[in-house]
Formats: C-alpha cells, structure tokens, sequence
C-alpha cells in the first residue's frame, strides 16, 4: 500500500523530478552517488554510498532549499613501469562524486547531522517545529449576563 504525504509530510516529493534535471547539469567527470531516503518521527534520514572514500573529502552544504554532498575517491596507483606489472581489469570508479538534493519547505536545515560509518554517510534532517503538527486549544470565557427587563 503507498502512502502519500503533503508537502509538510514529504518535503522531498519534486526530488526524483529534480534530481534528473541536477544530474544532467553536473561535471561530467563526477558520478552519481546511490543514496535511500526515509522518515521516522520527526526526521528524514538519507543514507547514501560512498565506499573508500576519505572522510576529510566529503563536503556537505545547503544553499536556500539545496543540499549538496561532494566527495572524492582517490584513484589507486599501480607502478606499472616494472615487468609483469599493471592493471588487468579496471572498472572501479574514482574520482568526484557529487549529488544535490532539493529540501521543500518545512524542514530545520540549521540542524542537520552527518554521520559516515563503513562507506555510509548518513544526514539526519530535522522537521522544524513551525512546521509540525500541533493543537491548538479553545480557551473558555464565562457567558455574559443578560440583563432581563424588570418585571412591571
């Protein structure tokens, strides 16, 4: 069963849309970075992959509503000026990666965290507290006396 949200609820909706139209506008010397987006509670959670990559590299900002995450794998050298030395077969990608998520509205970007544990960085984005749900209360008041005309 799919569940739809509105825009408070899933400030993420326009990213599939969004994310064709970023990454055809990136260098074409970076690569796209395979990342899992989800909420608990009051939080969305984005996982994205970034095996062997230096963490001193990764670099994360948000610029109005844009979240960007670079980083950089370094290529690995194989001295190949000895005999019976060189690459066989190389399909391992290096280089910058570079990947740009579009935050709706609602979400407290001041507050964001990254964490990157075994080729995982993981952001935690807080939902801000203006945009979450609440109740509001009816406050009572008592009922004002009716003055009654005098009986004759």
């Amino acid at each position: 069963m799919s569940t739809q949200y509105t825009t408070i609820n899933n400030p993420f909706r326009e990213m599939d849309r969004l994310f064709n139209q970023v990454s055809r506008a990136v260098a074409s010397d970076s690569h796209a970075m395979p990342m899992d987006l989800y909420r608990v509670g009051d939080a969305f959670t984005v996982k994205i992959d970034l095996p062997g990559v230096d963490p001193a590299s990764i670099d994360i900002d948000v610029d109005d509503r844009t979240l960007t995450v670079r980083a950089e794998r370094a290529a690995e050298a194989v001295d190949t000026s000895q005999e019976n030395s060189g690459w066989v077969s190389r399909e391992r990608s290096y280089g910058t990666y570079a990947r740009q998520i579009a935050l709706g509205r609602g979400l407290d970007t001041s507050h964001i965290e990254a964490t990157y544990v075994d080729g995982v960085l993981t952001l935690t984005i807080p939902i801000a507290e203006e945009a979450k749900p609440r109740k509001i209360s009816v406050a009572t008041a008592p009922s004002p006396v009716i003055n009654q005309p005098a009986e004759a």
